[in-house]
């Protein structure tokens, strides 16, 4: 049994979900962990300067609990997805491979994490599509006036800066491109380190 460990990370309203979701329904004997699952509640989340609630940190976020999830599949996947109401599909071959994909906005600023990654996606659009994106969607508790230019997008900035210097081995995705097309990519990526890591290549 081999395994492969997917980050797929990027801005807010980029598409990881979406793409998360089309690897997990395509790729056999895989499973998602979401970052977002992980946010602590939002009466311990810090205010800033500008009244603004600081979630775009990894303090606003239980990743001690999302490292154990982690850690859980790396152990026994079979197990794991199991668990999560996911049939393991028997192989008739012993080169089976379990592949996790680990979908969040900062999962690569997360050293521990970050240095688990075999495959490592970054969605990226520019600030008007992603603030109109952004605008679209409803949030529990909703965006506070001003909340995406005066936090959430400084704050991507500041945060992508940091992945950048913690790691270069990161394919950089751009996500105003037809959808299909981004999904195909990576998809046609990961499958080919699979057979890889099953000797077919």
């Amino acid at each position: 049994m081999k395994t492969l460990v997917v980050g797929v990370g990027g801005v807010t309203n980029g598409g990881k979900s979406t793409l998360s979701q089309f690897l997990h329904l395509k790729i056999r004997n895989s499973c998602i962990v979401a970052q977002d699952s992980h946010f602590k509640d939002d009466r311990v989340v810090p205010v800033d300067s500008n009244g603004f609630k600081e979630y775009d940190t990894l303090d606003a976020l239980h990743m001690d609990k999302m490292m154990i999830e982690v850690y859980s599949w790396r152990r026994d996947p079979p197990s794991f997805l199991r668990q999560r109401g996911l049939m393991p599909k028997d192989s008739p071959v012993d080169n089976e491979v379990y592949v996790l994909i680990v979908e969040g906005f900062l999962i690569f600023n997360h050293r521990p994490l970050n240095e688990l990654f075999d495959r490592r996606y970054f969605l990226e659009i520019p600030y008007d599509t992603c603030k109109k994106r952004r605008s679209s969607r409803v949030y529990s508790p909703p965006d506070p006036p001003g909340y995406f230019d005066g936090y959430v997008w400084p704050m991507y900035l500041k945060n992508r800066r940091e992945m950048e210097s913690m790691t270069s081995e990161i394919v950089y995705l751009d996500g105003l491109k037809p959808k299909e097309e981004v999904l195909v990519v990576v998809y046609e990526d990961i499958c080919q380190e699979i057979h890889r890591l099953q000797g077919l290549s």
